[in-house]
């Protein structure tokens, strides 16, 4: 178990969804997180990647690009045309 320092609020977790919606597939964590609208600490927001994550909101691919995935027809799609997921 992660120790949190500091554990997301729900503006932040809505944030981070509304980043990752509006640049999905183009950032990794390091430039996705530069690209909030308001600061947030790192450590937080990897939190709530892991959430989102978990939920099957998002992934990562083979190139740590974080992608939108919250329609799961769409991922089905993607892993038929060979999309890697680590």
């Amino acid at each position: 178990m992660v120790n949190i320092m500091h554990s997301p609020t729900l503006e932040s977790v809505i944030m981070v969804e509304k980043t990752i919606q509006k640049y999905s597939q183009e950032y990794g964590k390091y430039q996705l997180w530069k690209k909030l609208p308001k600061k947030m600490m790192y450590q937080t927001f990897q939190v709530i990647l892991d959430y989102l994550e978990e939920l099957g909101k998002i992934m990562i691919d083979k190139d740590g690009c974080i992608i939108w995935i919250w329609n799961p027809n769409l991922i089905r799609k993607l892993e038929n045309r060979g999309l890697k997921i680590r």
